[in-house]
């Protein structure tokens, strides 16, 4: 196990009181990618927003580089290197790709060229607006604005939401070459649960709210039934009645 980068303990939140995870814990290590599982509305987006300091938790800690983020707000989290990328990629359609490696935080300078380094084809593309490109071109620019910031932590949300496979299969590999290259640890909320697992170092399995499952990917991978099954809730599932479709979930809907 790497040093721990990200530490969080029985941590519980939600929205206007009601409880959306539920004593979770939690582990990123320096350079390690971790994948968050689960189907839709397990509480899988309401961690990384957490983490991120966008929603409060009710109770429990989280730890950052070995601090108590409890009283850090979202921008200064920002600026200590935890980058949240979310679903539906947050980008600026009237902008170029090279504009948006210009938006930062005062005083914070984007790494154009890194980004540039990981995703050549952004290069090429650089004085087209987001607005023209391509589905899986936007969430490579999405990724690229959050790996030129340098990040310590990188949350990413659903990265695959509206792409195909073999677009996400491009996309994944790079992210993990990032944590290799970098020493940063990755938290990935993917509804692609074998590609996660491909480049995953270990994942965790949440359910209505709560951690049903955590081992190492190789693990995770070799024991699809206990998978499956855990991801969707269900005491059993039979492998053979499982469809491919079991294997995927729409991205957490709503504020879950």
């Amino acid at each position: 196990m790497t040093e721990s980068l990200l530490t969080i303990e029985s941590l519980t939140a939600g929205y206007d009181g009601a409880a959306v995870i539920r004593d979770l814990e939690v582990t990123v290590g320096s350079g390690e990618v971790v994948a968050l599982l689960g189907a839709n509305g397990a509480g899988k987006t309401t961690t990384l927003r957490v983490i991120s300091g966008l929603v409060r938790p009710m109770s429990g800690r989280v730890a950052y580089d070995g601090r108590d983020l409890a009283r850090v707000s979202a921008t200064q989290r920002a600026r200590r290197g935890i980058v949240h990328v979310p679903e539906g990629r947050g980008i600026f359609y009237g902008l170029t790709v090279a504009e948006h490696f210009r938006l930062g935080y005062r005083g914070e300078r984007p790494d154009e060229e890194a980004a540039y380094d990981y995703f050549p084809k952004l290069k090429e593309l650089r004085t087209r607006r987001a607005g023209l490109l391509s589905g899986g071109e936007q969430q490579m620019l999405a990724v690229a604005r959050g790996l030129a910031r340098r990040p310590k932590l990188l949350l990413l949300d659903e990265l695959s939401l509206g792409l195909a496979p073999v677009i996400v299969e491009g996309l994944l590999p790079v992210v993990h070459q990032y944590a290799l290259d970098s020493g940063c640890g990755v938290l990935l909320v993917e509804q692609h649960i074998q590609l996660a697992l491909e480049i995953a170092d270990r994942g965790y399995v949440l359910s209505h709210g709560e951690i049903v499952l955590h081992d190492s990917a190789t693990v995770l991978q070799a024991d699809r039934e206990l998978l499956i099954s855990s991801y969707l809730g269900e005491q059993q599932v039979t492998v053979g009645e499982a469809t491919p479709a079991q294997l995927r979930s729409p991205t957490d809907s709503g504020r879950q």
